[in-house]
């Protein structure tokens, strides 16, 4: 896979995730939804923000980002998901998520650095830091699972 391949595969999968956080952010409910509401409204926003930057960096190295929904969901990894949810079903779908990013982000370095394409290795390895974050944040924002000693 070349490099305008590996970007355009984290244009597709941001943009679906922007898509899906969007839909939480207005279908989200329950004791969480304060919170939840504006979490998820930081979340799009920073998306959209790798969004641009991936598509610009691309335009930079003369590549040509993709730009549709048709294209977006044919590359990416990342899958849409129209299910009514609890809202601790939607922090486990970001988790999830999350950690397939996290591990697609990871080889997209790789491929990067092999391309001695340094900058847009950093510029994933910046993302990688952030969403590393937001799982913590998130699986600390799920309620405790106790076990019952028999």
């Amino acid at each position: 896979m070349n490099l305008e391949n590996v970007l355009n595969q984290q244009i597709a999968d941001f943009n679906v995730l922007y898509t899906k956080l969007h839909r939480f952010h207005w279908y989200v409910k329950g004791p969480q939804f304060f919170t939840l509401h504006e979490k998820f409204e930081e979340f799009y926003n920073e998306t959209a923000d790798y969004i641009d930057e991936y598509a610009e960096r691309l335009l930079a190295i003369g590549g040509s980002p993709i730009a549709t929904m048709k294209q977006f969901l044919q590359a990416a990894t990342l899958s849409e998901d129209g299910n009514e949810q609890t809202s601790d079903e939607m922090v486990e779908t970001l988790i999830n998520d999350y950690t397939l990013l996290v591990k697609n982000l990871k080889n997209a370095v790789e491929k990067a650095e092999a391309a001695h394409d340094h900058v847009t290795a950093d510029l994933f390895i910046g993302t990688i830091g952030n969403i590393e974050k937001h799982i913590w944040m998130l699986k600390a924002a799920l309620p405790v699972k106790r076990s019952v000693n028999a």
